[in-house]
């Protein structure tokens, strides 16, 4: 989350917050206090005020918002902060990749893709319990998921003539990650053998099977894995994942135009095709769209998002429909994965066996 997670409707959400853990804000101010004094020599009477978690997004991070307030040369500052903190307990991906998430960033904000400017790290677990970052707070307003916006809140709202803006503005900054040379990203490299490419994230994600099989099998991830694996994609175009391309981690200000691209807590070197793909999934997911029908007004067609992307891009999507499977495996592996962390029932067997297009289990 990279600023304030307001809905610009009739507010339904409430005070809906799904971090995967809370503390007492009145602690985090003292303890963050002294620890941003210390980083800001000179600021005179420095105070922290206002701390909130978001609600309705921010499952994965702790997540929390804040002013900072001080005196510089005689002149008061403000400052907009938001504070993420590493997942300890309830860590979703068997990858840690909190220190890389903050590096991404700040190579992302040179290159001028919107992102919230990173404006402190700290390694050291003793202060909050847990590495955390601090960047800046951009204001503006999220799809978030729950409730689902298409059923309410702005993006359900606004005119057909909006969500095309919206939509070409998501599209386009989804582009814009896809043109930013590898040379500044290299720490992102994978293991031996996997260290960049299609091997690369293709690695992660059958060790995230074996990891959720740990607790008990799951033999319809290993047939989908394997029939990815007899099916593999000719086209393998370089480029930084960005890992949750979707519309909810974009977020809009009043105008429909993008000012931040937010959540970047899985990034890989593992080709342009996956964030085209997860974006094109989590479309039809959220708001139903397919090749003939945006299902929300407005909205762009998942063949329009293609040709656009393509377009902005330079980069062919010739068998995008396999890293749409590919995207469906991986999202199968989080809804294992979030079931177990929440403690709901497991999914269905049949419903995964369907959505990943192999045999039921016996």
């Amino acid at each position: 989350m990279t600023g304030t997670a307001q809905d610009g409707g009739a507010s339904a959400l409430g005070n809906v917050i799904v971090a995967p853990e809370t503390r007492a804000l009145d602690e985090l101010v003292a303890q963050l206090t002294p620890w941003l004094q210390a980083r800001l020599p000179q600021a005179n009477d420095l105070g922290i005020v206002d701390p909130s978690y978001p609600s309705g997004a921010g499952q994965s991070h702790e997540t929390i918002l804040f002013d900072a307030h001080w005196t510089e040369n005689g002149a008061p500052v403000v400052q907009g902060c938001v504070v993420r903190i590493k997942p300890i307990r309830h860590q979703i991906f068997p990858d840690d990749l909190f220190i890389e998430q903050y590096r991404v960033m700040e190579a992302l904000h040179r290159h001028g893709v919107r992102v919230a400017k990173p404006l402190w790290l700290e390694e050291d677990a003793a202060l909050l319990g847990a590495p955390f970052f601090i960047m800046e707070r951009v204001q503006g307003r999220v799809a978030v998921s729950i409730p689902p916006y298409r059923e309410q809140g702005w993006v359900a709202e606004a005119t057909p003539a909006q969500r095309r803006h919206l939509w070409e503005e998501g599209v386009r900054h989804l582009a814009s990650i896809h043109t930013v040379p590898l040379t500044e990203l290299q720490f992102l490299a994978g293991p031996e053998g996997a260290r960049d490419g299609l091997k690369q994230e293709w690695d992660k994600y059958v060790r995230f099977v074996d990891w959720v099989s740990e607790d008990r099998p799951w033999p319809v991830l290993k047939a989908a894995l394997e029939r990815l694996r007899a099916q593999w994609p000719a086209n393998q175009p370089a480029g930084l994942v960005w890992g949750d391309s979707r519309l909810g981690n974009l977020m809009y200000d009043a105008n429909f135009d993008v000012v931040a691209i937010m959540d970047w807590e899985q990034p890989s070197l593992g080709g342009a095709l996956h964030d085209l793909a997860w974006w094109l999934t989590m479309s039809e997911q959220m708001h139903g769209a397919t090749a003939e029908s945006p299902h929300l007004d407005g909205m762009g067609t998942r063949a329009e998002t293609i040709a656009l992307w393509e377009e902005l891009t330079g980069i062919s999507a010739q068998d995008i429909e396999w890293y749409e499977d590919f995207t469906r495996l991986k999202s199968s592996c989080l809804n294992v994965r979030m079931s177990a962390l929440k403690g709901r029932p497991a999914p269905d067997e049949a419903w995964l066996a369907q959505r990943l297009k192999v045999t039921p289990p016996a």
